[in-house]
């Protein structure tokens, strides 16, 4: 992995790059569709909203991958089949409460709320392991903390959260137990395009599932394919941000070291950001909801760089270490 020529290690870092912006863009692309589910469906609940911004996404590109993979490729292999149900599950939840929490908090605090994630896979190996994980995890774990109060307004005198914050902090334990199922060595010789259509199917089928049941009426399902600005949304929400970002992923990830791949990811909720600041005017001027643009207030400033500086810290240590090693070694 680390053996890599200098130029194509330099691509994948780039491509990894653009992967992180997708899935910034992402973020006020499904906040657009819910709303635009609301309004479409005025009266139906949070859940239905969200399943049914989510089940097009992924079942759509669930039958675009089946239909343009490789002539001749094989279907999935009972290993692959195993590794796509499980990061499927995961993936399942903490989309649902990520996509649904983002109906009652900002969008760009998702983001980085989200990164919460990248905390508790340390904790939860050292604690797996009986073992301290050191200093660095430990202050990455109160910066974090302090990021996660200041961007969701902890409430001093109730100790409590908003619904949109409380959602998308356990959207990111779901998302530390897909990563974690991802990085397990018994799937070390899958192939990435069959995992990746099973974790579509499943998670197609489980929204579609979920819509179905908490429907207000039976056409509420058919009703937004009937907007035009909704099936772009759509599309791009599946192409660019589903699709495109998670080949990008399988593809170029392994170019270089997970830790490498840590850093990186630690820009998505940067993208997000910015992204917030002025495509929800856009966005809500095509669709006719209202959406404003977010603005850059300290909160998000202070808690966003807290929670991004202890994923940096947490994720530059290893390559520290690596360093060390290296100087003793030479």
């Amino acid at each position: 992995m680390t053996d890599e020529p200098k130029s194509l290690r330099g691509r994948a870092v780039l491509m990894l790059v653009l992967a992180t912006l997708y899935w910034g863009l992402s973020f006020p692309l499904i906040k657009t569709v819910t709303a635009l589910n609301r309004e479409l469906l005025p009266g139906a609940g949070t859940w239905f909203l969200a399943a049914a911004a989510l089940a097009p996404r992924f079942l759509l590109a669930a039958a675009l991958m089946f239909l343009f993979r490789r002539r001749g490729e094989r279907l999935a292999t009972p290993g692959e089949v195993r590794q796509g149900m499980g990061i499927g599950i995961f993936s399942t939840a903490g989309t649902l409460f990520q996509t649904d929490g983002m109906q009652f908090t900002d969008a760009s605090t998702s983001a980085f709320l989200t990164q919460f994630s990248a905390i508790l896979i340390p904790a939860w190996l050292a604690l797996r392991h009986r073992r301290s994980p050191g200093a660095i995890v430990w202050l990455g774990c109160v910066l974090v903390l302090l990021g996660v109060g200041i961007l969701g307004h902890f409430d001093l005198r109730t100790h409590r959260f908003g619904r949109g914050e409380w959602e998308t902090i356990l959207c990111s334990v779901f998302f530390m137990g897909q990563i974690l199922w991802v990085g397990k060595k018994e799937f070390s010789a899958n192939r990435p395009g069959p995992v990746t259509l099973v974790l579509f199917a499943l998670q197609g089928a489980a929204f579609l599932a979920l819509a179905a049941a908490t429907a207000p009426r039976a056409r509420a399902l058919v009703v937004p394919w009937e907007s035009p600005v909704w099936l772009g949304m759509t599309l791009a929400l599946t192409m660019i941000c589903t699709i495109g970002a998670f080949s990008i992923m399988n593809k170029w990830q392994p170019r270089i070291t997970s830790t490498e791949a840590g850093l990186i990811y630690c820009v998505e909720p940067l993208f997000a950001a910015v992204f917030v600041l002025f495509l929800p005017a856009i966005f809500s001027g095509w669709a006719g909801i209202e959406y404003p643009n977010e603005h850059a207030t300290w909160s998000l400033v202070i808690g966003g760089g807290l929670i991004t500086l202890a994923n940096v810290l947490v994720q530059m240590a290893p390559v520290a270490r690596e360093n060390r090693r290296s100087i003793q070694n030479s």
